[in-house]
């Protein structure tokens, strides 16, 4: 699948497919999702651009430079999508290879090069704001991950107290639940520690090639750019902290509600185990047994085995071992 983006006499017009050959001049753009055997020969021949998978993250090959990176965006349905783009820088125009045909994170660059035709003026220009779009959707995705954690904040704070909103009992299956999705959560703050990652290596690469004397105000464009992303990565850095610290409050959590329960079986041990060995001790067939013969053995049998029981459920209460 392939759009193109024309620039003929400044103004941007979008095409479906590639262009007529007559019109390859004014080819600035060239958006390649999962292109098929006969689009890649074609690629070939009329660019000159290789859409096999790179020997490495940057290459050059006769006049292009090929830049692959990790990106990571939102898709339509509000869902992160993570996709590996290689972008390809060349004399006259700028395309963004992609092996997802679902992951298209560059969908409002053409109305913001309309909106500030100054973002069109050049491919390299051009590339800067793709790869000025590409952090945008990573800083959407982190956004999007630190509202969830948010969220999840409020539902540990419920485990914690025993009980929801809505007075359901809480548990350990609850507890589980909640970790698998800080699980989820933390290996998609990964994916997006490594893209920004690969994103500043595209950056920095596309510092070498602007011309600091003849666009300077390209330069300082790229500069802001490389901050931005390097910003974004600290802020995924910092949500990652938090859904290890979120992580450790869960676990200590349900380390505390283990421990309750085997606290409580505990209890119910010492409380009825007095109990059960004058039970048993009853329960033997002695042939001389004088309780049988009493007037109130019956009462004194009972009220040994109730004292049994509440002598140790008294000293428990009293050690404080209840809270």
């Amino acid at each position: 699948m392939i759009h193109t983006v024309l620039k003929i006499a400044e103004q941007l017009s979008y095409v479906d497919g590639l262009p007529q050959p007559e019109q390859d001049p004014q080819v600035l753009w060239l958006e390649v999702n999962l292109a098929t055997a006969e689009e890649s020969a074609t690629l070939r021949t009329r660019y000159g651009i290789d859409t096999r998978a790179l020997p490495g993250n940057v290459v050059e090959e006769d006049d292009l430079l090929y830049l692959r990176s990790q990106l990571i965006a939102l898709g339509a349905d509000d869902e992160p999508r993570f996709a590996s783009v290689t972008f390809v820088l060349g004399r006259r125009f700028v395309a963004t290879l992609c092996d997802n045909a679902e992951f298209r994170p560059f969908s409002t660059v053409l109305q913001r090069c309309k909106r500030k035709p100054s973002n069109a003026e050049s491919p390299k220009a051009l590339l800067r704001l793709l790869l000025q779009t590409a952090n945008d959707g990573a800083a959407g995705v982190i956004d999007h991950v630190a509202d969830a954690l948010e969220r999840t904040t409020a539902e540990i704070s419920q485990i914690s107290d025993g009980v929801d909103a809505q007075g359901r009992e809480l548990g350990v299956s609850d507890l589980s639940t909640t970790m698998r999705r800080l699980n989820e959560k933390e290996e998609l703050i990964l994916h997006c520690v490594e893209a920004q990652l690969t994103l500043g290596r595209t950056v920095r690469y596309l510092g070498d090639e602007v011309d600091n004397r003849s666009e300077e105000d390209l330069q300082v464009l790229v500069n802001e750019l490389a901050g931005d992303v390097a910003g974004t990565k600290e802020h995924a850095a910092f949500q990652h902290e938090k859904v290890r610290y979120l992580q450790t409050a869960l676990t200590n959590i349900l380390n505390i509600k283990q421990n309750e329960i085997i606290k409580v079986f505990t209890i119910v041990t010492a409380v009825f185990l007095p109990p059960t060995l004058i039970g048993t001790l009853y329960g033997m067939n002695f042939a001389v047994m004088p309780e049988l013969s009493w007037e109130y053995g019956f009462i004194y049998s009972m009220g040994l085995t109730l004292g049994a029981a509440i002598l140790p459920l008294w000293y428990i209460k009293r050690r404080g071992w209840l809270r």
